[in-house]
């Protein structure tokens, strides 16, 4: 069996993007090997650091380069609110608007029983414990009063909201759901700001 060419890897691993086929990865490929050598270059320098020096926040599991991440240290943010969200780029969408002042907790996933994604990936035990007056992952003294679920309105999304609220209902905080503003089937990461903030501010 002949050994894969170079191009051929390259189109192979720009595959593994969201949204990216096979005549999309070999255009990128082309593009890259014909008329922007120095941004593969760049984009090759970049990934490796970024690969090198990223980590999970200890405390929200967003992505950062320190141990704990710039929301989750800033003594501004209000410590009784806490946002749950799927990825670290719905978190991003959310921080754009403004509309939001609190912490947050990344899911880095959502339930998907089919692709065999449970409560345990998508670390629901942690966020419990965040949340839990006796939890051994609080962050502050301060107690969270109120779990904002910001998880997308897909199917997915609403089961892990679904799920969420129902295992909060016996700890003393309020529970809140996005409103509807934001359109079914829609992800935060290409919601505009605008629509993203009223959701916020009318959130239920």
């Amino acid at each position: 069996m002949a050994k894969p060419s170079a191009l051929e890897n390259l189109t192979q691993a720009l595959q593994c993007l969201p949204g990216v086929g096979v005549k999309s990865a070999a255009r990128m490929a082309f593009h890259l090997m014909q008329q922007d050598t120095a941004g593969a270059k760049a984009l090759a320098r970049a990934l490796d650091d970024a690969v090198v020096r990223l980590r999970h926040c200890s405390c929200c599991y967003t992505l950062t380069e320190d141990v704990q991440c710039a929301t989750c240290v800033d003594p501004a943010r209000d410590q009784t609110q806490l946002c749950v969200v799927e990825t670290p780029a719905d978190q991003a969408a959310l921080e754009r608007t403004r509309a939001y002042n609190g912490l947050y907790f990344v899911l880095m996933g959502k339930l998907s029983p089919l692709d065999g994604v449970g409560p345990r990936e998508i670390g629901l035990k942690r966020l419990f414990d965040r949340i839990s007056p006796e939890g051994d992952e609080r962050v502050s003294g301060t107690p969270i009063q109120e779990v904002i679920l910001a998880t997308n309105f897909t199917a997915e999304g609403e089961a892990t909201a679904h799920v969420i609220g129902q295992a909060l209902k016996g700890l003393p905080v309020r529970v809140t759901r996005l409103s509807r503003g934001v359109p079914v089937g829609s992800e935060l990461e290409y919601v505009d700001v605008g629509t993203i903030a009223h959701s916020f501010i009318d959130r239920r």
